[in-house]
């Protein structure tokens, strides 16, 4: 006789497998909840996480590097819920008809280890780095900011205009890219959507007049996107795109000149932009001021840093969010990602199972 379950996600499980959200499925899920939506929803589903931070176990990512790219794994968990994210970073992959940055992540139950939920990550990643992005300015930068620098027009751009537009009030764009075709994408992706968009030739010339900058370039080395004479007093300056050991985007003075905010210093310090700065360089963990245990600004001339490089707590956020509205809206199929066993104690069954079958 079977035990009743009582999590109600853990008895779905039981009756009929894994929840598996694919990629055409989590964009129909985005189409239909809506992109501004979906981000502003997976914000205060982070903002709701890092505030019981200490809840957590938490480590830094779990990092394969070749000479082309990277591969990491990202775990986190509280005491009910486990996930971890694979992703990878291959610049040169779009030569080849790949993305630059793919992924996949897992919810489980922590009292069972059993698999609840498998989903797409691509997608959703670039939804859960442009809430966290906004969700830090919201807290960091002036509450008067309405004109942003886009350096970096890639595969994340519209989703940090999208979401600084919807969180932030944010009207108008400066954006740059080394590749003109990734700006004349961005302006296209970005019709009708009521932003003022400026094509600039330089970093420079688009960081000029800028209440925020967001740097989100993809390349994989040591890289100035910023230099000291572009920052101006009172700027915030989201830094997304150094996310990997011997790749940053700033000038080193920048940060020393800089309060400088992080998610998880431990990774920070291996792959962000302080990771060439002395152990002693002081920074800020951004839950200590959404706690209210630190203090974000502290002045309108202040110059902000969020050194962001993606932490696993996000994309936990981000699962729970695509999880519960996949629910919702009857996306999604149930697979069996682990065999199904009439007895739980004979694994080598099921083989004898299945050849029956078979013949």
């Amino acid at each position: 006789m079977k035990t009743t379950v009582q999590n109600p996600d853990l008895a779905r499980f039981v009756e009929a497998g894994t929840l598996y959200l694919g990629a055409p499925e989590a964009a129909e899920l985005v189409r239909r909840h809506g992109v501004a939506a979906c981000i502003e929803a997976i914000a205060a589903n982070i903002r709701a996480d890092f505030l019981r931070w200490a809840d957590f176990d938490k480590t830094a990512r779990v990092a394969a590097h070749s000479d082309v790219g990277v591969i990491e794994l990202m775990p986190v968990a509280d005491a009910q819920r486990y996930s971890f994210k694979y992703v990878n970073g291959h610049p040169g992959n779009t030569r080849l008809g790949l993305s630059t940055v793919m992924a996949f992540g897992v919810l489980a139950d922590v009292a069972t280890g059993a698999p609840l939920f498998l989903s797409e990550l691509t997608l959703t990643t670039a939804l859960r780095t442009a809430a966290m992005s906004a969700l830090a300015a919201k807290v960091l930068a002036r509450p008067d900011s309405r004109v942003m620098a886009l350096i970096g027009n890639g595969a994340q751009s519209e989703f940090q205009a999208l979401a600084f537009q919807h969180l932030l009030g944010i009207t108008e764009l400066r954006v740059y890219d080394v590749d003109p075709a990734a700006s004349a994408k961005l302006v296209g992706n970005l019709q009708g959507s009521g932003l003022r968009v400026t094509v600039c030739a330089s970093t420079a010339e688009a960081v000029r007049g800028a209440d925020i900058v967001t740097t989100v370039t993809a390349d994989k080395r040591n890289a100035l996107i910023l230099t000291p004479e572009m920052i101006q007093p009172g700027m915030h300056l989201n830094a997304v795109g150094g996310d990997c050991p011997g790749k940053t985007e700033l000038h080193g003075d920048i940060l020393h000149a800089s309060k400088v905010f992080v998610e998880y210093e431990p990774q920070s310090r291996i792959e962000g932009e302080i990771q060439h700065q002395p152990a002693d360089f002081a920074v800020t963990e951004f839950w200590q001021v959404l706690r209210g245990e630190r203090s974000g600004r502290d002045s309108a001339d202040q110059v902000t840093v969020f050194d962001s490089v993606g932490f696993a707590l996000e994309d936990f956020s981000a699962l729970r969010f695509m999880q519960q509205t996949a629910e919702h809206l009857g996306l999604g199929e149930r697979i069996a990602l682990v065999p199904p066993l009439a007895d739980p104690k004979n694994l080598f069954g099921s083989l004898r199972a299945t050849a029956a079958v078979a013949a």
